[in-house]
């Protein structure tokens, strides 16, 4: 199965002022969830609350500082994510993992969903998939902020999800990636797939273990209250050996899963993969697209050379990789390093999108997603996901369309939004 990670545009929130756009904006539940209800977006009253007059008090104020205003914009988009939920307390997220699988000269793997999918239908995806106990054991109890941690059931997951969707199997053997015949290997994919041996048992009938040790955490996404299918996605890099030597032939070569939930695997550059969606040839959801965007500042997109030369930069590109997911502060700019955000690592950022308005600019209605709020299961708690950026996105029946990564600042800049609800340039 493939992680699920659902974005929906629910109603505008606070921040939204006359220049946003006032008439219904219809969000069809088809791109999103099938189950989903449409729901329609609005422009939003501001609530009346004695506590929300005192917080717009403190940023009308020169001297509010910038925890205080930081503190104030998370409270509001906090508020906002709960007020997402109509129908009592959200239903509890799922477990799931994902992987950003980069080969060995650093292109990224996607799946091609089928048409028939309940989920991300005719999208393209990363591997991944639901916690299965059988296979990979436990996680924490629903209540627990552990279970939208890192830990051995999730890396099970990610590692036996991407062997079941793509036949790409990360497990080692004496220090190698372990290579089988492709027929059983096949064998192996559907057998698991249809829980008829534990892949933990398959691996020891092989002489191998899981590779989990290589799985470089990268962010987790919480789907939105307003889904009743909602799933904790820890999202992983992993980085195929560059040295051809230590990586299997055939087995690092994509396959779909015979049409179950894919109909093809290939690996990509991210910005290969980014042009495409931008000219509407195939379909990323807001998550893919984000990875996509910010894994790509740092790998691909480089001129061919000669094999010394190629090496030389696909290195180079790793190492800037790993050192952006392991910086800290996280953010570039001032407004960015003043929240809290910016000191959560890649790691631990949790991100639970949340509309913010809708666009009505030359034409341009796309839906203004913040991705600083981790949902209501981690509110309050040190996990926060990225109030750097924000997505742009319009949903339509057949998906989003017009997925864009922005610095937060630029975009509410653009559409003449009140200083009041962000921190002010630094």
């Amino acid at each position: 199965m493939n992680s699920h990670i659902y974005i929906v545009a629910g109603r505008i929130s606070p921040i939204a002022t006359r220049v946003a756009a006032t008439r219904p904006v219809a969000v069809a539940a088809s791109s999103l969830n099938l189950s989903t209800p449409a729901v329609s977006v609005h422009r939003a009253r501001a609530p009346n609350s004695q506590r929300h007059r005192q917080q717009r008090r403190q940023f009308s104020s020169p001297a509010t500082s910038a925890n205080t205003a930081t503190a104030t914009t998370t409270t509001t988009e906090s508020t906002k994510h709960r007020r997402m939920a109509k129908d009592g307390e959200p239903p509890a997220p799922r477990p799931s993992a994902s992987v950003v699988l980069l080969s060995p000269s650093n292109e990224i793997l996607l799946l091609h969903r089928v048409k028939t999918s309940s989920s991300f239908a005719s999208a393209h995806v990363f591997p991944g998939g639901n916690v299965d106990p059988f296979h990979d054991g436990d996680v924490p109890a629903e209540g627990n902020p552990d279970k939208h941690r890192d830990g051995p059931a999730y890396r099970l997951c990610a590692i036996r999800e991407t062997f079941e969707e793509s036949g790409i199997l990360l497990a080692k053997k004496d220090g190698k990636l372990v290579q089988i015949p492709e027929k059983e290997r096949e064998e192996a994919r559907k057998q698991i797939h249809a829980r008829k041996v534990k892949f933990g048992d398959w691996l020891k009938s092989i002489g191998a273990t899981a590779d989990t040790e290589s799985l470089i955490p990268y962010t987790r996404w919480l789907t939105p209250v307003t889904v009743p299918k909602r799933f904790t996605t820890q999202m992983y890099l992993y980085l195929l050996p560059l040295t051809r030597r230590d990586v299997p032939s055939k087995m690092v070569i994509p396959t779909a899963d015979g049409g179950i939930e894919h109909t093809a695997a290939l690996f990509a550059e991210p910005q290969a993969w980014l042009k495409q969606a931008n000219q509407g040839e195939i379909i990323l959801f807001p998550p893919q697209y984000f990875i996509l965007d910010t894994v790509g500042r740092h790998v691909g997109g480089g001129r061919p050379g000669s094999l010394e030369e190629e090496s030389k930069r696909f290195m180079q590109e790793r190492r800037r990789l790993l050192k952006f997911v392991k910086q800290v502060p996280t953010a570039t700019t001032a407004l960015g390093r003043a929240h809290p955000s910016a000191q959560v690592p890649w790691a631990d950022k949790v991100i639970s999108p949340v509309p913010m308005y809708m666009r009505d600019k030359d034409g341009d209605r796309r839906a203004v997603l913040s991705l600083a709020h981790p949902g209501p299961e981690l509110e309050g708690s040190d996990r926060v996901g990225d109030f750097e950026r924000v997505v742009l996105t319009k949903f339509g029946k057949n998906g989003p369309t017009g997925v864009e990564v922005r610095l937060r600042e630029e975009v509410l800049d653009e559409d003449a939004q009140p200083k009041e609800g962000r921190l002010e340039k630094l």
